[in-house]
C-alpha cells in the first residue's frame, strides 16, 4: 500500500481534506430540487465507491505493509467492528446536524454541532495517543493554543450566520439538543477508526487493520447507518413534509451525480487524512482535517455570496474568523515541531 510518511506532505493532505469535508455539501446545492434524504442516498454511495476504489488501488499498490486482500483474510472481528462503528456514528451525526440547522439555523447549529465535534475529537484523539505512547509528540500546550483560535474563529462564523438570518433565526430548544447530540456523535467517529488500525501504520489504536482497509469498512458503516436511519428521517422529517423514494427515482442524472460528487469529496479527503495520519497524529490529523466549518463559511462568503450587502459588523465578524482561522492552523502545525 502508499501512505504519506512526510509530516510536509501529511499536513498538505489534511489540508485537502478539511477542503474536502468543507466542500462535499456544496453538490447538494447543485442539486437544489432534490431533497436532502434523497440525495444523501447517492452521498452513501459515492463514499463506498471511492472508499473501494482507494482501497483496491492505493491500498494495493507499492511494497509497504500488506494489500487490501491480504488485511482482508486477516482482519480481526473486534478491529472490523470499531471502523464499522466510527461509520455509524459519523452517519447518525451527520444526519443529525443536517437536522439541527433544519430546526434552529446555521447560526446556531453550525458552532454548536461542528465545534463542539471538533473541540471533543481533538481530545479524543489526543487521550487515544497518549494512552498508546505514554506521551505525546510536540506540544499540547500548542495544540490548545490553536484549538482556542479556531473555537473563537467558529464562533465568529456562528455570530455572522446569526445576523444573516436577522429575523428568521431560531432558537429552538430541540435543535440545540440534536445540534449538540451531533456534535457527540461525530467527535468519536475518527477515533474509532483510528483504534481499528494496525500499530505499525498509525499511531494509537490496538487493531489490525491497514488504513485503506479501515476506511472501507467505515463506509460500510455509513452504508448501514444510512440504511436504517434515513428511511426514518424521509417518514418523520424534521423539516418539510415526508418523502419517497419515488422522488429519488424522478430524479435526473445531474441529481444523482452531484450526490455521488458529494461522496467523492467527502471520501477522497477522507483517504488522504488516514494515509498520512501516521505521519502526524491522531490529535493533529483530527484537528486540521476536520476544521471544516470555516472552510464551509468561506465557500458562504466568497462563492454562494451569502453574506452579499451585510453590515459592517458583520465583515468584521468575517474578517476576525478568517485571521483566527488561519492562525489556529499555523499554530497547529507547528505544535508538533517543537
Amino acid at each position: 500500500m502508499i501512505l504519506i510518511e512526510n509530516y510536509t506532505l501529511a499536513i498538505l493532505a489534511f489540508i485537502t481534506c478539511m477542503i474536502c469535508w468543507g466542500s462535499w455539501a456544496n453538490t447538494q446545492k447543485m442539486a437544489s430540487n432534490f431533497r436532502f434524504e434523497l440525495y444523501y442516498w447517492d452521498l452513501i454511495i459515492g463514499i463506498l465507491i471511492t472508499a473501494f476504489v482507494a482501497a483496491i488501488t492505493l491500498g494495493s499498490m507499492g511494497t509497504e505493509g500488506r494489500t487490501f486482500w491480504e488485511d482482508l483474510s486477516q482482519a480481526e472481528g473486534r478491529s472490523i467492528l470499531m471502523a464499522i462503528l466510527g461509520g455509524i456514528v459519523w452517519n447518525l451525526g451527520n444526519l443529525l446536524l443536517v437536522a439541527g440547522i433544519a430546526l434552529t439555523g446555521l447560526a446556531v447549529a453550525f458552532p454548536i454541532g461542528g465545534g463542539l465535534a471538533w473541540v471533543l475529537g481533538i481530545g479524543y484523539n489526543f487521550f487515544l495517543e497518549y494512552t498508546d505512547k505514554g506521551s505525546t509528540e510536540g506540544s499540547p500546550l500548542l495544540l490548545l493554543v490553536g484549538v482556542l483560535c479556531i473555537i473563537v474563529a467558529i464562533f465568529f462564523s456562528g455570530r455572522s450566520y446569526k445576523k444573516l438570518e436577522g429575523e428568521y433565526s431560531k432558537a429552538s430548544t430541540k435543535g440545540i439538543v440534536v445540534s449538540v447530540i451531533a456534535g457527540i456523535l461525530i467527535a468519536f467517529f475518527y477515533g474509532f477508526v483510528v483504534q481499528s488500525m494496525d500499530n505499525a501504520f498509525v499511531a494509537g489504536g490496538t487493531g489490525s487493520l491497514t488504513p485503506f482497509t479501515a476506511v472501507f469498512f467505515f463506509s460500510i458503516g455509513t452504508l448501514i447507518c444510512t440504511l436504517i436511519a434515513n428511511p426514518l428521517f424521509m417518514k418523520y422529517p424534521v423539516h418539510g413534509t415526508p418523502v419517497s423514494m419515488k422522488g429519488y427515482k424522478a430524479a435526473t442524472l445531474k441529481e444523482h451525480a452531484a450526490g455521488w460528487t458529494g461522496g467523492l469529496i467527502w471520501m477522497g479527503g477522507m483517504v488522504l487524512s488516514f494515509m498520512a495520519v501516521g505521519a502526524g497524529s491522531p490529535a493533529i490529523s483530527y484537528a486540521l482535517s476536520n476544521a471544516a466549518p470555516v472552510v464551509a463559511a468561506i465557500w458562504g462568503v466568497f462563492i454562494w455570496k451569502e453574506f452579499a450587502g451585510s453590515d459592517q459588523k458583520t465583515n468584521r465578524l468575517l474578517a476576525g474568523m478568517f485571521v483566527l482561522y488561519l492562525i489556529g492552523l499555523v499554530i497547529i502545525v507547528v505544535s508538533k515541531l517543537v
